[in-house]
């Protein structure tokens, strides 16, 4: 059995963000392992935990070339190897461009699952493992709470919370499975596995080993305006009128 964990590298959450030209400025802040593809990569372990050996977990990544920092750090939560896309004419891709990438190394790979995050951080999209199945021609089990993989029927089945209730969904392989954070508790790397992470296989490659072009992005930003300062709230001295005057406010912001 062989899995693919689609992983990016994004901004970290608490860095303060900017856009410079229509893009999201990336070098200037710290870059990390998206916080919800970890999930995506602890459940494709626990599956081949639950299945012994003689099997496989490639991490598929578009990014810029320091993208490899953040895949370093999947590959030592276990994962065997990486294949890494980066190119200069993928700067500003959207999410058709990048699900047309991921698509064309995973069809290459001959994977039978393909796991995903539910969406980065950075963009907040959530629509990527939806493209990949529709441009792969496979099925699509996204936002899955439970995992259970059958290797000798070929065939996975998920659980989903939904407005009706708790939905079970099975299909055969190949399948692209998108995970929620609440389907398990991702591990800390070991120092062991720092240490194996460094000698793990990165491959890296570019649009033209791929025989990819790059298509315009459907969509682009075209202003963006910095995040207004946070104003200064209102101080009330007491002398014997705070209750008073606290009910004026309420009063004034028509919350009473």
């Amino acid at each position: 059995m062989k899995i693919a964990v689609c992983v990016k590298q994004v901004p970290d959450s608490w860095a303060e963000k900017k856009m410079v030209n229509g893009l999201l400025d990336r070098d200037g802040v710290d870059a990390v392992l998206n916080d919800l593809d970890e999930y995506a990569v602890e459940e494709a372990l626990r599956i081949l935990e639950a299945h012994g050996e003689g099997h496989s977990i490639t991490l598929i990544s578009m990014g810029p070339e320091r993208t490899t920092e953040a895949v370093r750090k999947a590959l030592s939560m276990g994962a065997d190897d990486a294949i890494v896309v980066t190119d200069p004419a993928l700067v500003g891709a959207d999410a058709l461009t990048t699900s047309q990438v991921l698509a064309t190394v995973i069809s290459e790979g001959k994977f039978d699952l393909v796991l995903c995050g539910t969406e980065s951080t950075d963009a907040r999209m959530s629509v990527v493992p939806a493209m990949l199945a529709q441009r792969l021609g496979w099925a699509q089990l996204t936002f899955a709470g439970s995992v259970v993989v059958d290797p000798t029927s070929s065939s996975v089945t998920i659980t989903r919370v939904t407005e009706a209730g708790v939905d079970t969904m099975k299909a055969q392989f190949p399948a692209v499975i998108s995970v929620i954070e609440k389907i398990n508790e991702p591990r800390y790397p070991s120092f062991k596995g720092i240490m194996a992470a460094k000698k793990k296989t990165i491959e890296v490659r570019t649009l033209a080993l791929l025989g990819v072009s790059a298509t315009q992005s459907w969509s682009a930003v075209k202003d963006a305006l910095p995040r207004p300062a946070k104003l200064a709230g209102i101080k009330v001295l007491d002398e014997g009128k705070g209750g008073a005057e606290l009910v004026n406010f309420l009063a004034e912001k028509k919350l009473i």
